[in-house]
């Protein structure tokens, strides 16, 4: 009943999914990392039933930035033999008190509460409700007034993507409205959505992990978090680019391979990193992004956008002469500096929900391409 996921942990109260393995979590994950990995992104509860009505209790996680204006409550996206049934949001819960300025981290609990979802019509039906996309949500109870079984199989060309917030759906109005959920209920895709906030570094356990899946179709959206964690330089970049397409490849010989490079992003395009929050935007009811680096060190290996879409443009040109199933999509040509003119990015890092929309038309013509309609 839950896919999306790459394990559900059995916790004293219920179930928790993730989407990385026990045997990474088991390691001593990145705060960051540990966070964006449990927001259940692209997870979705499916089941079949003649109910009209259906509670969902859950123990959700929340995160607050002091200072900051406060984010919306994660929705729960309902849909009805795979059209839209209408939206709940959830209430209570534990916060998770992030300070932006010193990194610091403090637990606040908070009680389960129940998600009430709109009148459901009579008869049997399949129903898939998406998961809150940035809030990390522990599934207790599911109560309705018919019985419930499972959903019929997902046949539906497996996707596994992974990227950075951006593919985690920052931004996104809904957990079915980040570009990757648009692109693959579009495309009739089964979607495992890997995309990780603040966190799509060139793990090696995250290629270890995509390929571990099934999968008809990769992607990986490299890139952005690279720049404004300021994380590696050219040196490093390079053959760590390699180490994760290997990685891929040992378990997916032919599977269609995407890397996608950075979308446009001005303030990182030919200003390194590390990023940070602009000062000047602190209580401004709108946080704001700004790079820190100087451009003049990018002579000494320090990455730009501008420098990583060269690079990957190389690797993958390199590459295909004996991989003809890798593809690069340029990411300017999903949301591009005339994109930015007329829908510019709210934060100066982040797309707005319509540009969700527009990423995903402009990639579900790549996907089209590979795996058919």
């Amino acid at each position: 009943m839950i896919r999306g996921a790459v394990a559900v942990e059995t916790t004293p109260n219920g179930l928790l999914p993730h989407r990385l393995p026990d045997w990474v979590r088991a390691r001593s994950l990145d705060d960051q990392l540990a966070m964006a990995e449990s927001q259940p992104s692209g997870v979705r509860v499916v089941l079949r039933t003649a109910a009209t009505l259906i509670r969902l209790t859950t123990l959700r996680t929340t995160v607050v930035y002091p200072g900051a204006p406060p984010r919306l409550a994660g929705t729960y996206a309902l849909f009805v033999d795979g059209r839209p049934a209408g939206q709940a949001s959830g209430s209570g819960g534990r916060q998770l008190v992030v300070d932006l300025r010193t990194g610091g981290r403090t637990v606040v609990d908070g009680p389960p509460a129940e998600v009430t979802f709109p009148v459901l019509p009579t008869g049997d039906k399949d129903v898939e409700i998406w998961l809150p996309h940035t809030e990390t949500t522990e599934l207790l109870e599911l109560t309705t007034d018919a019985p419930v079984g499972p959903a019929g199989a997902d046949t539906g060309p497996r996707w596994v993507h992974h990227g950075s917030s951006i593919s985690q759906g920052s931004n996104a109005d809904s957990p079915a409205g980040t570009w990757p959920a648009l692109t693959a209920r579009a495309a009739g895709l089964s979607l495992l959505n890997l995309g990780f906030g603040g966190s799509a570094l060139l793990d090696p356990f995250v290629a270890r992990t995509i390929a571990a899946q099934e999968a008809d179709l990769i992607s990986v959206k490299i890139g952005i978090n690279l720049v404004n964690t300021d994380l590696m330089r050219l040196r490093a970049f390079v053959p760590a680019v390699d180490g994760f397409l290997d990685a891929i490849r040992d378990a997916h010989p032919t599977t269609p391979l995407v890397v996608i490079s950075p979308l446009w992003c001005p303030i990182h395009e030919d200003t390194p990193g590390p990023g940070a929050i602009d000062p000047a935007s602190w209580g401004s009811g709108q946080i704001l992004f700004t790079a820190t680096g100087d451009p003049a060190e990018v002579a000494a290996g320090k990455l730009t956008l501008t420098v990583i879409r060269e690079q990957l443009a190389a690797v993958v040109g390199r590459r295909r002469s004996t991989d003809p199933h890798l593809h690069l999509v340029d990411g300017r040509d999903l949301y591009g500096p005339a994109d930015h003119e007329t829908d510019p990015l709210p934060d100066r890092l982040h797309p707005s929900p319509a540009s969700h929309r527009l990423i995903a038309d402009r990639f579900r013509s790549v996907v089209a391409g590979l795996v058919g309609s």
